[in-house]
């Protein structure tokens, strides 16, 4: 097979969920797969040594302006001059018309529930809004036109199913996403010191992820951890991919700005260091109020680190009985949640038990076992 695999953005130097997972995938087909030959699309930027060549797979680099006009015409002719028997396009949309079979990996849907949670795309900034705008277009259509569908959990194969019904269900398969093996629990003073002066980290802290995307409930992760520090003082909050004036905002509206100085934010953190952050929090808070996996968590749990979660969503399925679950839109909820890892250390310790398991379910191979197989299935059926 000549397989092609859109992956443009996994060179952008700020990689995110679905670059990290596009990622991920060609590195693990690389090491289970020397039949097939790939032609890796990307578009050129300024991390390329982040994915190498080898003897089948080929990284091929395409130009062409914004993301719309890059998939939907110079993706589809990559594909075609290079000979593809099939295209895999691994981020919700893909071109509408291309002549190659498509497999497309559609992680959620929530660009599609519009008001979802209490109006979650609100707070999106215009990059943002436009992305779900041309999701929105586009995947309606991508649903129909693709040969085989992928998306990342039970749960969100359900939620597409009831969305798009029965004819898309039949060629939709649940594939997890895994956890790198950098992730893992390694209580090395030296490094974690390193990361402490590096990032200036507290002795204790907590680990959230912020964002300005409204479902990842940065608000009320906020809002309880002020709650939480007006009683244990002693520890920060760490909150990544957040800008000062966004929290002091954010501060100011919650009338906590005298929480300022317990806050330390140290934007956006290389993937390398990312282990030892987890590995030196208190516990790690993720409550999302929508997703279709939730990599954080696995990652958080392999690193040995307590985790707060969602009871919604596709939360449940990823953490298991591994973590604390919470109602995301309760901030007395949230703050319970905190206050019972961070003050019952026998609690906590199972927690992190429980998660060292329950992260073992989750592999990228196994992840590129089971689209490569999704490949082979694809090309019989067109052969046929």
């Amino acid at each position: 097979m000549k397989i092609g695999i859109e992956a443009q953005r996994i060179f952008r130097p700020h990689k995110h969920g679905m670059d990290r997972v596009a990622l991920e995938l060609v590195r693990n087909l690389q090491q289970i797969d020397n039949h097939n030959e790939y032609f890796i699309f990307v578009k050129p930027d300024v991390d390329s040594e982040v994915l190498k060549e080898t003897d089948n797979f080929n990284i091929v680099e395409v130009s062409g302006g914004p993301y719309p006009i890059w998939e939907q015409f110079q993706l589809p002719k990559a594909a075609k001059e290079f000979g593809c028997d099939l295209l895999h396009c691994t981020s919700n949309t893909a071109p509408l018309f291309g002549t190659i079979p498509t497999v497309t990996t559609v992680h959620d849907i929530i660009y599609m529930e519009g008001t979802l949670q209490g109006h979650l795309l609100s707070g999106a900034t215009a990059y943002q809004k436009f992305g779900n705008a041309y999701r929105r277009v586009i995947v309606p259509r991508v649903m129909n036109k693709s040969t085989r569908l992928i998306t990342v959990s039970e749960f969100e194969k359900a939620n597409i199913g009831r969305k798009f019904g029965a004819e898309v269900i039949q060629k939709l398969d649940a594939v997890h996403n895994g956890v790198s093996s950098h992730f893992k629990r390694n209580r090395d003073r030296a490094l974690l010191e390193g990361l402490r002066n590096k990032y200036g980290l507290p002795e204790q802290y907590i680990l959230f992820f912020g964002s300005q995307d409204p479902r990842k409930n940065t608000k009320r992760a906020v809002q309880a951890y002020c709650r939480f520090a007006q009683e244990f003082p002693s520890c920060g909050l760490v909150l990544m991919n957040y800008e000062l004036n966004a929290l002091k905002t954010l501060l100011n509206e919650l009338e906590r700005i005298d929480l300022l100085d317990k806050f330390v934010l140290p934007g956006y953190v290389d993937e390398n260091d990312l282990p030892g952050l987890y590995q030196a929090a208190e516990l790690f808070l993720f409550p999302s109020l929508k997703e279709g996996f939730g990599i954080p968590i696995v990652e958080a749990m392999a690193c040995g680190t307590p985790v707060i979660t969602s009871s919604i969503s596709a939360m449940p399925e990823v953490a298991g009985d591994a973590a604390h679950l919470v109602d995301p839109t309760d901030v007395d909820d949230i703050l319970s949640g905190l206050t019972k890892i961070y003050t019952n250390a026998v609690y906590s310790q199972q927690l992190v038990q429980r998660g060292l398991i329950q992260q073992e379910r989750f592999s990228w191979t196994s992840m590129a076992e089971k689209v490569l197989n999704i490949y082979k299935e694809v090309y019989d059926e067109n052969k046929a």
